[in-house]
């Protein structure tokens, strides 16, 4: 019966309870250790007191009374015709149970029965069996007997017979033993002699003063000779080394001294790691190997000895590749040069593992691959360097030519050459061998930090190829102060463009493939930051690159600047005569301005528009033709003169700012007009430091005005152009002593010869 008391037992537990509750049943078990088959009926209170006969239903002191007295009391008709269906059903469940229990036991017992039945038909006949094999046995015993008893006296005469056999082939050896001796070296054959002496050696130190005496005599005759056969070979510098290990070991077996030849042995092995060092192929570190090891047989106290002749072979072996490192070689070249050398070094170390080969071979390939990359970036430097100083030397090709190819050149040899060196470091971490395995995060590590130093160090052989900074001290020493000087300035404009093309080229595709195929590294690059910082290098080459564009527009106003100051400082300009045509130095300032045009057009990207004369010649009096210099030109006395002097610098008060000087770009434009307004500049500042008479004023205003139409071939900002021109003729208007300029047609008339004659001189120099 169902419990209603707690939590209700599962289903499964309910079954197993009743199951072995059936069985202690059936087979007699004490009813109180049984559990309870079914539980009891639900019970109103937990606490009640007739709870013991409830839950004691299937022992032996359930009193049915009671049981049916509380349930009639505490339950109420409904609950107990559910109990009674309850019920019901569990008697039903339990006959069903214990048939199935009986009829299961009961096809056990056939079972057995069945099997019992068989074993006593097959055991039948085994007893008589049993008898006659017993019977058999014991005649087999009984002959067996009967035949070792008859020969047992013809055995013993045949050991005696085999004993004495033994005996005479003995005897008959040691009788023998000179003649085998002697051809044994006959046929050098030493091993076989030693080993044939010293197998009649006990019988020689038993007999040999009586029986064998002749014997022995002649077999140590043998035996002198042999051993001088075997020092022989020693000595021999013909004979291999592994003959010579073999005669030591021999004389050893003879008990000949050999300590005494140790010395001469390990020179004759060091000459021979001398001979094999040049040429270290696979068969002469076998042999090599091979030596070691019957050394170390022979001589167990040489160890040290080929310790250090180890240690010295593979130290000269390494500082050959070293050697080779100094021209630049192939990494597969190198790696193939390193991987034999420590296959080699694996195969010594499992005969001389104290001398930690391995150990040392890695410690040394670390230090020649880490050489290996800074060699290969300082030669890039180097290259990249050459190209841009072969830019101006001699060749067949045009100035243009030279420029363009020198630009292109250095831009492939710096993009190409980053990317040829990553191919190759490539090969250094692209491989399986244990060596690679091992340095691989170290070599991860190196290649960052090579890429960084070399993008800093190129950026100060920039400064020190454009003679801007001598603080590189290392560097500047290998020049020549007098080449700094000489440095031209079109390289300096290389160099700016160079910078521009690293910083938004090379930098990211550098960048790109770093993140590719050499990410991670070694714990040094999580303890210090990482070793390549591609914003700090761009940062760099953005600085250098305006540096040097700003280097090269000075350079280039300098030199203009001083064909001004000579040009205004030679003449006395208060006593100037009367102006007939422009000014050579006007032609001069426009070759310079042409030659700054050429060297920016083949290297800085963008177009300069330009003009044609007879274009300029059609606006030269437009420009001219404006009501204030018409209101001048028509004021013919000094007094007038001065106060529209005046005038204009009250007017200029209220005129709007103009910005002459912007940001300088790196294109076509931004650095001729650059270049223009700081030599305008200069130009104005010359003209203030002089005093002029009328003549001298005219002059500079002819000047000027033949610039303005001649600049704009070199510039599209013809207002800042005019406005600096203007400048220039202001100047000139406040050191003048008699400040009238030119009438119109006077000043148109000596342009247009000017021209007149830059137009039939262009044939000729073109």
């Amino acid at each position: 019966m169902a419990t209603t008391g707690g939590a209700a037992p599962t289903a499964m537990d309910e079954k197993a309870r009743r199951t072995r509750d059936l069985l202690a049943s059936f087979y007699n078990t004490d009813p109180a250790t049984a559990g309870v088959v079914s539980a009891s009926p639900a019970r109103p209170s937990p606490n009640a007191a007739s709870a013991s006969p409830l839950e004691s239903i299937n022992s032996i002191s359930f009193n049915p009374d009671v049981y049916m007295n509380v349930l009639v009391q505490q339950s109420n008709l409904e609950g107990l015709l559910q109990g009674h269906v309850k019920m019901a059903a569990e008697i039903k469940n339990l006959d069903t149970d214990l048939q199935m229990l009986v009829y299961e036991n009961y096809n056990k017992f056939i079972s057995a029965t069945d099997t019992i039945k068989r074993m006593k038909t097959n055991i039948v006949g085994m007893e008589t069996s049993m008898e006659q094999l017993l019977a058999k046995i014991t005649s087999v015993q009984s002959r067996s007997d009967t035949v070792n008893t008859s020969l047992f006296n013809k055995r013993e005469n045949i050991e005696k017979l085999h004993r004495t056999r033994n005996l005479l082939r003995k005897v008959q050896f040691i009788y023998d033993l000179p003649t085998r001796l002697n051809k044994c070296i006959k046929a050098e054959a030493y091993a076989d002699a030693v080993r044939f002496f010293t197998g009649a050696k006990p019988i020689f130190e038993a007999y040999g003063d009586s029986s064998f005496q002749d014997c022995k005599k002649s077999s140590e005759e043998a035996m002198d000779l042999v051993i001088q056969h075997l020092q022989a070979k020693l000595y021999s510098d013909s004979e291999p080394i592994e003959a010579r290990a073999e005669a030591v070991v021999l004389l050893k077996q003879l008990n000949f001294p050999v300590d005494n030849l140790k010395s001469n042995l390990l020179e004759k092995l060091e000459d021979c790691l001398l001979n094999l060092q040049n040429e270290p192929t696979q068969a002469s570190i076998g042999d090599i190997s091979k030596t070691f090891r019957a050394y170390l047989i022979i001589f167990p106290d040489s160890e040290r000895r080929l310790i250090e002749l180890a240690l010295a072979l593979f130290t000269n072996r390494y500082g050959t590749v070293r050697e080779a490192l100094k021209e630049r070689i192939p990494s597969t070249d190198l790696l193939a040069m390193l991987r034999a050398l420590w296959e080699d070094a694996t195969a010594i170390d499992e005969v001389i593992p104290e001398a930690a080969l391995p150990a040392f071979s890695l410690e040394t390939t670390r230090d020649i691959i880490k050489q290996h990359i800074a060699t290969a970036f300082l030669h890039l430097q180097t290259e990249i360097s050459d190209v841009l100083v072969r830019t101006h030397s001699t060749s067949n090709e045009t100035f243009e030519e030279s420029l363009q190819s020198g630009m292109e050149k250095s831009k492939i040899k710096v993009s190409q050459g980053c990317i040829d060196l990553l191919q190759e470091f490539h090969h250094l971490i692209d491989g399986n061998a244990e060596l690679l395995v091992k340095l691989r995060d170290l070599i991860i590590d190196w290649v960052q930090e090579g890429f960084q130093d070399f993008f800093q160090k190129l950026d100060g052989h920039f400064h020190l190829l454009s003679g801007r900074s001598k603080s590189f001290s290392q560097e500047s020493s290998t020049m020549d102060p007098v080449q700094i000087d000489k440095v031209p300035a079109v390289l300096v404009l290389m160099l700016a463009q160079l910078c521009v093309f690293i910083e938004q080229t090379t930098i990211p595709k550098v960048t790109e493939d770093l993140a590719a195929s050499f990410s991670g590294g070694g714990t040094h690059s999580y303890e210090y930051g990482p070793p390549f910082v591609p914003g700090e290098i761009c940062r760099l080459y953005r600085s250098s690159g305006e540096k040097f564009l700003h280097h090269y527009i000075n350079l280039k106003t300098q030199k203009i600047s001083k064909l001004l100051n000579k040009r205004f400082s030679t003449p006395v300009w208060v006593k100037h005569k009367e102006p007939r045509e422009v000014n050579m130095f006007v032609d001069l300032l426009l070759l310079e301005f042409n030659g700054v045009v050429s060297e920016v057009k083949q290297i800085l990207p963008g177009l300069i528009r330009r003009h044609r004369h007879s274009d300029s010649t059609g606006s030269t009096t437009s420009s001219r033709s404006n009501p204030m210099r018409e209101d001048m030109l028509n004021r013919s006395n000094t007094h007038r003169t001065r106060s529209q002097f005046l005038e204009n610098h009250l007017a200029k008060l209220f005129e709007q700012k103009m910005e002459i000087f912007t940001k300088v770009e790196y294109t076509q434009e931004s650095v001729i007009s650059t270049v223009l307004k700081l030599c305008l500049k200069s130009l104005q500042e010359f003209v203030r430091l002089q005093t002029f008479n009328r003549s001298g004023f005219q002059q500079i205003q002819l000047d000027m005005e033949f610039l303005k139409s001649s600049l704009k071939e070199f510039i599209d900002d013809e207002a800042a152009i005019s406005f600096l021109l203007k400048e220039v003729n202001n100047a000139a208007h406040e050191r003048c002593l008699d400040p009238i300029p030119l009438e119109t047609p006077i000043l148109d008339k000596l342009i247009n010869a000017k021209l007149a004659k830059i137009k039939e001189q262009s044939p000729n120099m073109q």
